[in-house]
């Protein structure tokens, strides 16, 4: 079976990419972009650098700053009529993950009109919106690369996944420089997010052998420099070989999709405002022991391919360094328990049901090598508690 595999148009990767924006703008016929950002990177001065960068070419660019971490379907409302009321020919997106995802709802909006829930899953999104040109700020999300966004309605508090080749970034540049002065935590959450974005497209029932190449490489850069860039975030070769290893799981997975452990996360992010790496990295090793059943010798693969375990072991012996290494990437990398985070016990079993539920409506639970029932999920759930 043929793999269906969608790319930016262009794709940048190294030092000083950042600094080529002019140069693909040119490429691109595009020359009234709007920069799409959050006021963290406005207060750090890289909205600003964008900006002169261009300027010095001549190009005007405005700034929008109003995104928020987890988008919301209000938060990316003023991003759509600042691009509607602009004459604006493309949007740079500049940050992490939320940015670059309010960024392809807004292109989609601006263009065509409509509510983003008529935008999500099961619909394919064919029509691209106003180009996107992506400049991700963390090692985690792979946003740049993939066809997918993630907005919160507001209303029910449900994490919509939006998919289809309208979301493709036109262009990303992959500039490990911007990741230099990320703090810890962020740090440890984007990355634990890239981790498991290359596991789940490796051993998603929609793997391929284009997505297991880059799953497998991006599973090996990012096992053997997520604790250096948490503990020396200052060391480039680290942060340099995050950056690509994120990139390549993102492509992974927008080739392969992704499973059960990010279908349960996104409604823990909803409902108690957990970032998205963070609840990833919550139920990576849970939903990693419930799964393996299911795929037992690709599991093995991972193990191997991220450096713990050997060639010589057999399967189980593999996949049970598998589960300890994941364990043991939590504690190193301070990850708490949901009560750890602050959840309140009698709020998290209150909405077992609708997380379960949420979840399942996704789609992405059905990519899981072992495909669970509501109750296996509300289970899964009560553990991780």
């Amino acid at each position: 079976m043929s793999a269906h595999v969608i790319l930016p148009r262009i794709l940048q990767l190294g030092k000083g990419a950042s600094q080529l924006a002019h140069k693909v703008l040119a490429s691109l016929g595009c020359r009234r972009p709007l920069l799409i950002t959050d006021a963290m990177m406005v207060k750090l001065g890289y909205a600003q650098q964008i900006q002169q960068v261009l300027a010095s070419h001549g190009l005007q660019v405005d700034i929008f700053s109003q995104t928020v971490p987890e988008p919301t379907v209000s938060s990316i409302q003023a991003g759509v009529e600042k691009a509607r009321g602009g004459n604006y020919d493309c949007l740079i997106a500049l940050g992490g993950g939320s940015p670059i995802d309010s960024a392809k709802a807004i292109g989609i909006l601006a263009r065509h009109g409509g509510q983003m829930s008529d935008y999500k899953f099961p619909v394919d999104v064919r029509d691209p919106g106003i180009p996107v040109i992506a400049i991700p700020t963390t090692a985690g999300t792979g946003s740049e690369v993939t066809r997918f966004t993630i907005i919160t309605d507001d209303q029910t508090d449900e994490k919509m996944l939006c998919a289809g080749i309208g979301f493709m970034p036109i262009a990303a540049l992959v500039d490990y420089e911007l990741t230099l002065s990320l703090p810890q935590r962020v740090t440890a959450d984007t990355g634990l997010d890239a981790l498991t974005h290359a596991i789940e497209a490796y051993v998603s029932q929609k793997a391929n052998p284009y997505s297991d190449t880059q799953a497998l490489a991006a599973m090996g850069l990012i096992a053997r420099n997520l604790r250096r860039v948490y503990q020396h975030g200052e060391d480039p070769h680290a942060r340099e070989e995050m950056m690509l290893g994120a990139t390549l799981a993102g492509v992974a997975f927008s080739a392969a999709s992704v499973a059960l452990v990010h279908g349960m996360s996104r409604p823990i992010g909803a409902f108690f405002h957990v970032p998205h790496g963070l609840s990833n990295a919550m139920l990576l090793p849970l939903v990693t022991e419930f799964s393996i059943s299911g795929a037992p010798e690709r599991y093995a693969t991972c193990a191997y391919a991220m450096g713990v375990s050997h060639a010589s072991d057999d399967v189980n012996v593999a996949n049970q360094k598998l589960l300890k290494e994941l364990r043991q990437l939590n504690i190193d990398l301070e990850v708490p328990s949901p009560a750890g985070f602050g959840i309140q016990a009698s709020d998290f079993e209150k909405l077992i049901p609708t997380m379960a539920q949420q979840a399942i409506a996704s789609g992405s639970p059905g990519n899981n090598p072992r495909v669970p029932s509501a109750e296996q999920i509300v289970n899964i759930y009560k553990a991780l508690w």
